[in-house]
This record gives C-alpha cells, structure tokens and sequence, in this order.
C-alpha cells in the first residue's frame, strides 16, 4: 500500500471534518493517523469508528461527523487529485508533465501564488481557507442574505484573482509548450477547475452558515440561561453542574494546602546556612506560612423576587463549606434570620424547603432591607473580623422604605470584604424603588447574578478575596 496515498487521502478526510465545524487539532491528526493504522482499511466501520474515537469530542457532534464522513467516500470525482482529474479528461502524461513543471517554476518564482492551490483543491484548498482567517471574514456575517458578499470576500482573501490573472499568464507558455490546440484546451480545463474551486468556498461558506443556524437552533447553553426562565428538569441540570464546580474549587484548595505544608523557601535563612559551604545553597531553609482560615457570612434575601438566585446560592454555600471555616447563612424578607444550624444538621434540601416554608422568616411580607440590615447589625456586625467576607444577595428593591445604607459602610469597616450579588442588570438599579445605586459604592464588588456562569464567577471572586 502506497504510504504517501494513504496519508493524503487521511490528510483530504481530516480537512472535510474540519470544514464541517469539527475541530481537529494537530495532535489529534496524528493521533487519527496511527489509529488508522492500527485497525488497517479492510473494514469501513472499523476504519470509521477508530478515527471517531480520536477526533468526536461530543454527542452531538457525532451525526455531523458519519456525514461528513459519508460524503467524503461516495464516489465523486473531486476527490480525486488534480493529476487524476485532468488525466481522466483525456490529457497525455506528456502534456501534464509540461504543466508539472511550468507550475514548478511558477511556483519557485511566486511562492505566495495561490493559483497551484485553488487548482489542487481538496485539503490544500481548506488549509488556504484557514490561513486567510476564515473565521474571522465570516464572523462579521449577519444573515445568509450576505452569503454572496462574503463568498467575495474570502475568494479576494485567498488570492482568487490572482489566480486567474496568473493562469492568463500561463497561457501563452502552454501553447508555446503543447501547441494551439492542446494548449488552449489544457488552459480552459485549468479555468474550469478555478471555477470549481470557486464552488468549493461558496459551498463553504453556505455550510458555515447552516452550521451556525444549526447551532443557534440547538439545546441552549444552560449556566447562561437566566434562573428565572430555567424549568424543573434544567434546574436539576444547572444544580449538577454547580455541585461540579464546587468539586472543582475543593479539588485546588486541597492543592494548595499540600504546597502550603512545604513552606515558603526562607531566603535570609537559606543564604545563612550556605555560609558554612562557601555560600553554595545545598540546602533550602523554609518558613511555615500560617494562614487562618477564612470565614464567610451570606445574607440571602427570599423574597418572590429573588428566590430562584438566592436557592442556588445557598446551595453553592452549602456544599463549598470545607473552603471556609465558621460559615454562618442568613434569610430575610422583612425580618432577618439565621439558618446556620439548619444548614448544618439537614440535607441541603430539607434545609432549603424550611427556609422557603416561613419557618425562618416571614415570606410573604415585602421586603424591608432597612429593617434586616439594621438587625443584621446589632446581632451581627460585633462579630466580624478581617478574616470574615460578607455577601448579600438581592435586587435591593426596598419598597421605597429607607435602605440603611449606613449599615454597609458599618460592614465594611469591620470585615474583610462586602460582595453585594444582584440578579437585576445594572440598567434596571436606578429604576423604582431600587437602592442599588446607594448600595453599590459601599461594597467592595457588585456583580450581577442572573445565570449559574455569573455564579461561578462570583465563587471565583469569593474565593480569591479569602
């Protein structure tokens, strides 16, 4: 078996997998290839399957590769080389070896020419495509209304019109090489394949823009979907994939604990003791770093509002308490009130049902944040410390009730940090009966929390602030 035939032939597969939306990377190239040769071209299936295997990254991309894969090995005529195809339009291999080497010197003289590339098509086509930064000339396309446009534009960008004034160049060299006739003739058939190339990018470009729409139609990305339009199943599914962060996050406190234990290297120290071995260092000297552990205090409100964030968040607090030491939670509408133990002695569902059944608070008043901060400070506030972080979560929509601002800048002057979340977008903080303009400059950070990707963001940041 010919070597160099089968690697083209791989090499042609992998750049059609590429134009249609599958990202192969180099390594898996090569990975593709020794898996190919490893199960051998005897059985299609076993040849199909190895390469899925190396290069479907996920499900969904799976119907997008068997046909890709399909189309590539039903029996059309593009596939073959430009050799194979004019030899099969009744050329000489005398005629086509004249050609061979009037495009060499073509070639040596202009090596940036594209006209050899469109001409060879197939996988030497798709690598000009993605070097002319398809993605990025195509990213700019609004509607498929603008097919047509961007089909010139990239044509203009890998050199189309070049081509062509190239081959108008070569004529005459043909003619002089084969004679009127056979040159006339092979110079229309390389016209015909430019065209064909032509047909090749505009049908990249339409199967980029029905990929997009495809896309776009598919299964919405989740931990972007606001929580108040997520319905039962896809909350369960967005609770999954926070408990996965949360994993995440112990998974590289852990890390760090282990590197704390080895110390810091003491340089002073270490520089001493390389005094005894004419200041050659043999041996580090290390110094302990102590680290408190930090403590963390939520203050969720639950109202109607804001219920759907403030469960998720208690949920993340819940499960990411081996991060912080002394976590104490706190629900309010109207009244303010601890759940700390609650948290502690039942499963985070009984614990989050009590808090949402007015067990704890009053639910079914309006909210009234002057009055819970105002509690929250006389219970609370005396206990913080520069080790403990606060984060309140809500719309700070206060009922045009006084907000008792000056809580916060109480908080402030005793914790480490006050990390206000809201699930309002700012555009909507200086509308009604919300304070969150008064609020904001009194935290250390405001964020908007409208997703679980906003959550996880805000996990990053609170555990960054510890």
């Amino acid at each position: 078996m010919d070597r160099r035939a089968v690697l083209r032939v791989t090499d042609e597969l992998l750049w059609v997998l590429r134009r249609e939306g599958l990202p192969v990377a180099t390594s898996q190239a090569i990975d593709a290839v020794r898996s190919i040769a490893l199960v051998g071209f005897d059985s299609r299936e076993d040849f199909r399957e190895a390469l899925a295997a190396v290069v479907v990254q996920r499900r969904r991309d799976r119907a997008r590769f068997d046909r890709a894969f399909d189309a590539f090995f039903s029996l059309t005529g593009h596939r073959r080389t430009l050799w194979e195809r004019l030899e099969a339009g009744g050329f000489s291999a005398a005629e086509l070896e004249a050609l061979r080497e009037l495009l060499d010197q073509l070639a040596a003289s202009s090596p940036d020419g594209a006209l050899g590339t469109m001409l060879g098509r197939g996988a030497a086509l798709d690598r000009l495509l993605h070097l002319a930064g398809t993605s990025r000339v195509l990213d700019a396309m609004q509607s498929p209304l603008q097919a047509g446009f961007f089909t010139h534009r990239l044509l203009d960008r890998i050199g189309a019109r070049e081509a062509r004034d190239t081959l108008g160049a070569l004529r005459p060299r043909l003619v002089d090489a084969l004679g009127d006739e056979r040159g006339a003739a092979l110079t229309a058939a390389l016209e015909a394949e430019l065209a064909a190339a032509a047909d090749d990018v505009r049908s990249f470009v339409k199967q980029t823009v029905d990929r997009r729409q495809q896309d776009e139609a598919g299964p919405r990305d989740l931990l972007s979907t606001p929580f108040s339009s997520l319905s039962d199943a896809e909350v369960e599914e967005v609770r999954r994939a926070v408990r996965r962060f949360v994993q995440r996050l112990r998974g590289g406190e852990r890390v760090r604990r282990r590197r704390a234990r080895r110390g810091r290297v003491d340089a002073h120290r270490t520089l001493r003791l390389a005094m005894r071995t004419d200041g050659v260092p043999f041996a580090l000297a290390r110094k302990a770093r102590r680290r408190d552990k930090p403590r963390l205090v939520i203050v969720c409100d639950v109202s109607e509002s804001v219920r759907a964030v403030a469960r998720f968040l208690l949920e993340l607090a819940y499960a990411a308490q081996e991060l912080f030491s002394g976590t104490r939670t706190f629900v309010f509408v109207s009244e303010l009130g601890e759940t700390t133990r609650l948290f502690e002695e039942h499963p985070v569902e009984t614990a989050l049902a009590h808090a949402y059944s007015g067990a704890v608070v009053p639910v079914t008043h309006n909210s009234n944040y002057g009055r819970a901060l105002r509690v929250f400070e006389q219970e609370v506030v005396p206990d913080l410390d520069r080790r403990t972080t606060v984060v309140v979560l809500g719309d700070g929509r206060t009922n045009y009730l006084d907000p008792a601002v000056g809580v916060l800048d109480a908080i402030r002057s005793r914790a480490r940090a006050l990390v206000w979340l809201c699930p309002e977008p700012r555009a909507a903080w200086a509308t009604g009966d919300s304070a969150m303009t008064r609020y904001a400059p009194r935290c250390t950070n405001v964020l908007e929390v409208r997703c679980a990707r906003d959550l996880e963001d805000a996990a990053r940041l609170l555990v960054a602030l510890r």
